[in-house]
């Protein structure tokens, strides 16, 4: 199993910190890039609608509903 990587990113102008796998980041990448999005823009959205997750856990479940929708 891979480590977590950190990176920043930036929701509404306030900077913050992600640590996901690196498998998790390429998807989440793929997945903004698909839509024609930055990552600040999706991880916006996905903090906007998470409720009561962590920003790592909601963008981790994200990432898997989005696989399971593409099959």
């Amino acid at each position: 199993m891979t480590r977590p990587e950190k990176h920043s990113l930036t929701l509404l102008g306030h900077r913050t910190s992600v640590s996901l796998e690196p498998e998790f980041w390429a998807e989440f990448r793929r997945i903004a890039q698909s839509r024609d999005q930055t990552l600040n823009q999706l991880a916006t959205q996905i903090d906007d609608s998470r409720q009561g997750a962590g920003l790592a856990s909601a963008i981790r479940v994200f990432v898997l509903s989005e696989l399971k929708q593409s099959r």
